[in-house]
């Protein structure tokens, strides 16, 4: 697998703690959207550390861009990459990654786990292809929603939000469970993509599966 140097050209804020950096694209780069990329920060002590993060530009942007979620608690690449101004270099490898598009059906994101799929639903909305795909998105506070309003642009009344952590008026509250796949979901007999946190994913897998869905219609990073 080959790996390539490129630069920041930009920083922007998306919420409070996640922001969207553009980076050059490598000539010839490819990718299918929902695929991921190993990247480090150039800059000691980080060059060897390396992440695995999603790109969540169009795969025809001239540029490439990542949506990522810092976590400031802890001195982590996350953390570091709230410091990086334009100019600053990566290095990414080739695209890799099971989550692709597999066919309208229902997206389940927890947190940061949204970022697979806003590669997948701005190429469906590019192509006037987004169709009755449905969203589900569990948060634990309305600050930490990342691109709602894009996301309800894409998606009108398919974008469905959970919120965990505080009663807001107008979401749904609680978590992503069987119960609630359950009452919300009409049919399990079609693709099911699945991204969050490890127990997230591990949770809601194991109750689509006793709620009848198809193994091979489970699109999660394996």
């Amino acid at each position: 697998m080959a790996d390539y140097s490129v630069k920041l050209l930009a920083k922007k804020p998306v919420t409070h703690n996640v922001n969207a950096y553009t980076v050059e694209k490598p000539a010839g780069f490819t990718y299918t959207p929902g695929q991921a990329t190993d990247f480090s920060i150039l800059k000691e002590p980080w060059t060897a550390e390396k992440r695995p993060f999603t790109f969540t530009s169009l795969p025809t942007a001239d540029t490439l861009q990542f949506t990522i979620k810092s976590y400031t608690d802890h001195d982590g690449v996350t953390n570091a990459l709230t410091h990086v101004q334009p100019g600053d270099e990566f290095e990414i490898s080739d695209a890799w990654g099971a989550i692709e598009y597999k066919g309208e059906g229902v997206f389940l994101a927890g947190g940061a786990g949204i970022t697979p799929f806003l590669a997948i639903f701005r190429d469906l909305y590019a192509k006037g292809q987004i169709g009755a795909n449905q969203l589900f998105f569990s948060n634990r506070t309305t600050s930490d929603i990342i691109l709602k309003e894009e996301l309800e642009q894409i998606l009108g009344d398919h974008f469905f939000n959970l919120i965990s952590g505080e009663n807001a008026e107008g979401y749904y509250h609680g978590r992503i469970d069987k119960d609630f796949l359950q009452k919300h979901v009409t049919h399990f007999d079609q693709p099911f993509y699945v991204c969050g946190p490890d127990a997230f994913t591990e949770s809601i897998l194991k109750a689509l599966e006793e709620l009848g869905a198809k193994a091979d219609a489970l699109v999660f990073e394996k």
